[in-house]
């Protein structure tokens, strides 16, 4: 059953004790990284320094690649047209790209998991290269959600980077859900990702409060765990059409707020006072479909959506 998540304080580092001296990151760099710049080479880049990052001592080459051979992983979200824009004239005013992509090896080119919308501005300013942080370990392009920190994502952009990482994941025949907690951060926005693959307009938001509640990770191999998510988000889709019909009666009574959905949501959810640890799931949804297909509109008074708060129905 899922457990409650425990907040643990972050103990205060000591000054100078991680990682290397500047002068240490000029250490030999591996064999893996010496065949991943000979690689730049070969692909018609620059190799401009090979380092040790100072933090954790991994190898780093910095490259100029030629930008037609480097591409989004395919796991991310799609880039923005307004971010993409602001990109080129912060470019342009300046007169010079002063923050490097980060980029992995990948067939005959590169992935970018970290740097897409700057890759795509220099794309539309018509540059012929771009400077990048090349990783050797490929690898990390699952690491996506904690490297990809060039614009805050919704929760809608985020599940569906997510759940389309798991498949991927899934496809390699990797290992189980559980492993992979760093990758996805929150069991909910699985179960998400598969709702707005179904209907890209869900209110996640209105959902989120309570399937931090009552999700985990599983721990199952992926390719066995994803007909579970795909059951659960089912499940969480039908309770969202039985909710559609009590926010809409509500609206008909004159009730026009931007939070209906989530008071409707917040009024059936059976964990919202309770002090358990540990829920079930199946037992959740059972009873929130229950309670949302017994929704009484006329006993709702404009003070009681007054007084509720949480997600407006669309974030998106």
């Amino acid at each position: 059953m899922p457990r409650r998540k425990r907040v643990t304080r972050r103990k205060k580092a000591i000054p100078r004790s991680t990682g290397l001296d500047a002068k240490e990151t000029l250490a030999p760099v591996s064999a893996k990284s010496k065949e991943a710049a000979a690689g730049v080479e070969a692909n018609g880049g620059s190799v401009l320094g090979s380092y040790r990052d100072p933090f954790g001592g991994h190898d780093l080459i910095l490259a100029v690649l030629p930008i037609e051979r480097v591409e989004p992983t395919p796991y991310q979200r799609d880039a923005s047209d307004t971010h993409v824009k602001r990109l080129m004239n912060a470019i342009e005013k300046i007169g010079s790209f002063l923050d490097p992509i980060v980029a992995i090896p990948h067939g005959d080119g590169y992935w970018t998991p970290n740097g897409n919308h700057r890759l795509q501005a220099m794309r539309k300013l018509g540059a012929k290269s771009i400077t990048a942080i090349l990783v050797p370990e490929p690898a990390v392009a699952f690491k996506i959600l904690a490297l990809n920190t060039e614009k805050a994502h919704n929760l809608r952009e985020k599940s569906l980077e997510v759940i389309r990482m798991y498949r991927a994941l899934a496809g390699d025949g990797a290992g189980k859900e559980r492993d992979f907690a760093f990758e996805f951060e929150e069991p909910a926005y699985l179960t998400l990702g598969l709702c707005y693959e179904t209907k890209p307009k869900f209110s996640g938001g209105a959902y989120q409060p309570v399937l931090r509640r009552i999700e985990d990770f599983l721990d199952l191999p992926l390719s066995k765990a994803l007909p579970e998510r795909t059951r659960r988000a089912l499940l969480l889709l039908d309770l969202d059409e039985v909710i559609a019909g009590v926010v809409t009666k509500l609206r008909e009574k004159g009730f026009q707020s931007a939070y209906l959905k989530a008071f409707v949501v917040a009024r059936v959810d059976p964990t919202r006072f309770s002090k358990a640890a540990e829920f079930d799931f199946n037992q959740v949804l059972g009873k929130m479909t229950a309670s949302a297909r017994r929704f009484n509109v006329d006993k709702i008074r404009p003070e009681d959506l007054a007084r509720s708060g949480g997600a407006p129905e669309t974030e998106e």
